[in-house]
């Protein structure tokens, strides 16, 4: 699966938790700062990224996302 098709799927599963425009979801995006998410929506989108991706995050990397890139490199990395 190509990075491309990985932020995709993030980007729209970001999109329908928060309610938002997916054309308001970058890269570059922070996800608590930039969505306004917070830490209830964070593990939802664990979570669901988690089942959509059949894999385990664990908390300690969970931690370290802060971007949506972060996310997305990490899920490459898993893939």
């Amino acid at each position: 699966m190509s990075l491309e098709e990985i932020f995709e799927k993030v980007r729209t599963i970001l999109a329908e938790q928060l309610e938002l425009d997916e054309n308001d979801i970058t890269m570059e995006t922070n996800i608590l700062d930039d969505l306004e998410a917070d830490s209830l929506d964070f593990v939802e989108m664990v979570t669901t990224i988690e089942d959509e991706f059949n894999l385990v995050i664990t908390d300690e990397k969970v931690g370290d996302f802060k971007t949506v890139r972060q996310v997305v490199e990490f899920l490459k990395d898993q893939l």
